[in-house]
């Protein structure tokens, strides 16, 4: 499936990642290695819950300046595509629940690239007024700085 992207309801980060795809996706898909760069440091990550497959549960809790973990992400996978692309969605939780607080959702694709990975994060919201509270939150910091971390955690251990 293709998603075309909407400047008006959409925000994306893309970065290439000199580092092999199967690497990136590990980083992704392994509980350790996401809790070292899904948020951005200092902040602590812990994965609850990464049931990759669609209906799945993805649940991760925070920790900032080294406090009590705090609910992070409470979402579904949608769709899970080996060592290509990643969809979940906060509007559904596991089980294919209804969430709490529906904000987004989020396509994550990886391709080869004669360089290493061709990396691409793209948040799809329901409005523009989800998009410019998602972008005045710190989109492009937040996630530019986790895409950085994710970068130097895969390179380093090439």
């Amino acid at each position: 499936m293709t998603v075309v992207f909407d400047p008006e309801r959409d925000l994306t980060v893309t970065r290439i990642i000199k580092a092999p795809r199967a690497a990136v996706w590990r980083a992704w898909t392994t509980p350790k290695s996401l809790e070292q760069w899904w948020l951005p440091a200092p902040a602590k990550c812990q994965v609850v819950k990464l049931d990759l497959r669609p209906g799945g549960a993805f649940e991760t809790r925070m920790s900032e300046d080294g406090g009590a973990f705090m609910p992070h992400v409470t979402a579904c996978f949608l769709s899970v595509e080996d060592q290509s692309r990643i969809v979940f969605t906060d509007t559904l939780t596991g089980g294919w629940r209804p969430g709490d607080q529906p904000f987004m959702t989020a396509i994550i694709t990886m391709k080869d690239h004669t360089q290493g990975t061709d990396y691409a994060a793209f948040a799809m919201h329901r409005s523009s007024a989800e998009r410019k509270k998602h972008e005045e939150l710190g989109f492009h910091d937040g996630w530019g700085t986790v895409t950085e971390q994710l970068a130097r955690l895969v390179e380093q251990s090439r």
